[in-house]
């Protein structure tokens, strides 16, 4: 698996730390996050192939209200709902606002390596599409491209 990154976002402090330290032992670039709030600020600064989100965060923001601001801030970002509370339809919920899974817990680390993979490599097809794409269109329009390159600078 190429190098990636993902962000943890659990209210749990001791989950959040074991998961974090358990992701980097494998060579994950991870940052954890303990709100819905803190995850979207470093989201704003930071890019991430994938999140791992946990539903059910009191107070502040939950989940899902934080996936809906995830799709927002960095819409490829692919993301993986946990939950200590089976819910159907928040899962439902979650995957109509574009969750990419849904895992109940206590996860199986394996498990959740499995569905960081698969997560990641939708992600990177995705990337590429947007890759190819704009290679195409610089090979048809270059004048155009340029003009889209000195607007984004500006």
């Amino acid at each position: 698996m190429d190098a990636f990154r993902a962000l943890v976002v659990d209210d749990e402090e001791v989950f959040l730390e074991t998961l974090v330290k358990r992701l980097h032992k494998r060579n994950i670039d991870t940052t954890g996050a303990p709100s819905g709030e803190e995850a979207l600020e470093i989201m704003k600064k930071k890019l991430f192939d994938v999140v791992i989100l946990d539903v059910k965060m009191p107070g502040g923001m939950d989940g899902i209200e934080t996936l809906r601001e995830i799709k927002k801030i960095q819409p490829l970002a692919e993301v993986i709902l946990l939950t200590g509370h089976a819910s159907v339809e928040t899962s439902i919920e979650g995957m109509k606002l574009g969750a990419f899974d849904y895992l109940l817990k206590p996860i199986k680390l394996e498990e959740l390596l499995v569905k960081l993979a698969q997560a990641f490599e939708k992600k990177d097809a995705h990337d590429q599409k947007i890759r190819s794409a704009r290679i195409k269109e610089l090979i048809r329009f270059p004048g155009r491209v340029l003009e889209q390159v000195k607007e984004e600078e500006q």
